[in-house]
């Protein structure tokens, strides 16, 4: 594999350029290529067939351009087409938004670990499955909060109304004395600091936990390891969507950080 070629990242819409732009803020010469599935948003409450589909689809698309490495940046396509890309994708390495965060868990050795994330994710338990298959000491539990991701969409971040929300999903009896909180959806980054100051206020001490940063990190250690990092200066940037929009464009900058161009590609 030549590393100038681009990094592949794909997610059920636009919320995994947090992870992009996680990585790109560690590797900022590496050229990408992301694709947002965004005709079939969200992924969370389609089955784990149509997912394989989807996902089958866009590993293809990535595989012609030339990817060096795949990033599933959607924590439910992870859970449910991680090995179906990983055997496509054949020799090109695969990474998910999982695993890296288990590893994380496991070296932290936290005792109470809480997961929040779409219902598509929790109702797969992969968290939960492979946090209690590497572990008999953590205990992990999990709460569906399905109206993070819309609201973020929506742009209601930082407000009385996302106050209200996060309030009522981590006030949950379900997620009491947890010590850490893992934020199972891509667009949570984006309220990390509303979670931590819910936790401050409260008194309590618990360490949020933003898959996109964790991910990052792993990306960038498996890229030095495997020869893998672009040290060139040309690089390019390439951000494709399944259905395009003048909102899902407009969205990208709360996302990416920065204005970018969509380019519609139909699979």
């Amino acid at each position: 594999m030549d590393a100038q070629n681009p990094i592949g990242i794909f997610d059920s819409g636009i919320g995994g350029l947090t992870v992009a732009n996680a990585i790109l803020a560690l590797l900022p010469k590496e050229s990408l290529i992301y694709f947002g599935d965004t005709a079939h948003l969200p992924y969370g409450d389609k089955s784990a067939d149509a997912i394989k589909s989807y996902a089958k689809n866009i590993t293809e698309f990535l595989l012609k351009h030339k990817v060096k490495m795949i990033v599933i940046a959607c924590n439910t396509a992870s859970a449910h087409a991680y090995h179906l890309v990983q055997n496509i994708a054949k020799d090109i390495p695969v990474i998910n938004v999982i695993e890296p965060v288990v590893n994380y868990i496991l070296d932290k050795q936290y005792k109470k670990v809480g997961i929040i994330g779409t219902q598509g994710t929790v109702n797969s338990k992969v968290y939960l499955n492979q946090i209690q298959e590497k572990s008999n000491t953590i205990n992990a539990v999990q709460l569906a909060t399905p109206l993070l991701a819309p609201m973020i969409e929506s742009g209601f971040v930082n407000g009385e109304i996302s106050h209200l929300v996060i309030e009522e999903y981590l006030s949950d009896a379900s997620l009491q004395n947890i010590d850490s909180l893992i934020l199972a959806c891509t667009h949570y980054p984006l309220i990390k600091k509303e979670i931590e100051a819910y936790y401050k206020s409260k008194n309590l001490q618990v360490e949020v936990l933003a898959t996109n940063e964790i991910v990052a990190q792993y990306v960038k250690q498996f890229a030095i390891e495997n020869g893998l990092v672009n040290y060139n200066n040309e690089f390019e940037r390439k951000f494709f969507v399944s259905d395009y929009t003048q909102s899902f464009e407009k969205t990208t900058q709360l996302f990416y950080g920065k204005t970018i161009h969509l380019k519609q590609e139909k699979l």
